[in-house]
């Protein structure tokens, strides 16, 4: 028995989401100075607390605890060792401005560090699933990040041959939307959608609002985002591993005021990926 009712596809429907992980990345959650952009994360926060009281069960998956350490610490990471470094910096700094942020808003912010083994292994894999659906019950705000300190995938590139199950927080959050039965998948980054070519590359680029579940998509992806780990590549697979659980994925700028108000309220904003048929998820 699943907590959701069967929905049919379209950015109509996506008003009618209850439970929604949002996947915030580092372009989003840090300026461009390195600080916390916090005019922007309240501006966020403020829109999921307005979902939690009208019912909705938001998760917050969120990047940005490396930039975020980085500029405390007043270094520019290089190495593995400097990065998990900057992770344990800034982690504690990124969770207080949840915890403060959600606190004065009547909320609870729980934070979930998670490592590859948290899903490798089944009986971490159910201990987790079953703390977030307890923390859901209880009204709290969870919100996820790789515990970078100890985990090395998301710092260090794949080696060849190497197929990890998740290695940035763009394939976490579609992990996470999967194995919770999510009703929505939203990414925001710097990006205000898929284009058929790199915009930053090509003049002629084209935005696309919306892609058929199982599309062929011919585009060309290039480039990473900026400071972020994931880049065009590992959204688009991140929404393919969403929708082929069935959970509709919607691409969009984090930089956007207002942007997740107009993503719920059906307007062509980013890009929609449209969901296939909902599984039975493990």
């Amino acid at each position: 028995m699943t907590h959701r009712s069967e929905a049919s596809l379209g950015r109509a429907n996506l008003a009618r989401a209850k439970r929604i992980v949002l996947k915030l990345g580092t372009q989003v959650v840090v300026d461009t100075e390195g600080r916390p952009a916090l005019s922007r994360l309240y501006g966020l926060m403020e829109t999921v607390a307005a979902l939690h009281r009208r019912g909705a069960q938001p998760v917050l998956v969120s990047s940005g605890a490396v930039g975020l350490g980085a500029r405390q610490l007043g270094i520019k990471p290089e190495g593995l060792s400097q990065k998990q470094a900057c992770a344990a910096a800034g982690q504690g700094q990124l969770m207080s401005i949840y915890q403060e942020g959600f606190a004065r808003m009547g909320l609870c912010a729980a934070q979930v560090l998670l490592t590859e083994d948290d899903f490798a292994d089944p009986l971490r894999h159910g201990n987790l699933r079953r703390t977030l659906e307890t923390l859901l019950e209880l009204g709290a705000i969870p919100v996820l990040n790789e515990n970078d300190t100890v985990s090395t995938l998301e710092l260090e590139r794949p080696s060849p041959g190497r197929n990890p199950i998740f290695s940035d927080n763009d394939h976490l959050s579609a992990l996470v939307a999967a194995h919770l039965e999510a009703d929505l998948l939203v990414l925001l980054s710097d990006v205000t959608a898929l284009h058929t070519r790199n915009p930053g590359l090509h003049a002629d680029a084209t935005p696309l609002a919306e892609i058929p579940f199982g599309a062929d998509l011919q585009v060309t992806l290039e480039g990473t985002s900026g400071r972020g780990r994931g880049g065009m590549v590992s959204k688009v697979a991140a929404a393919r591993a969403a929708t082929q659980a069935g959970v509709p994925v919607v691409l969009a700028s984090g930089l956007t005021i207002g942007v997740l108000d107009q993503i719920l309220a059906g307007e062509s904003i980013g890009t929609l990926f449209l969901a296939g048929p909902r599984g039975v998820q493990s």
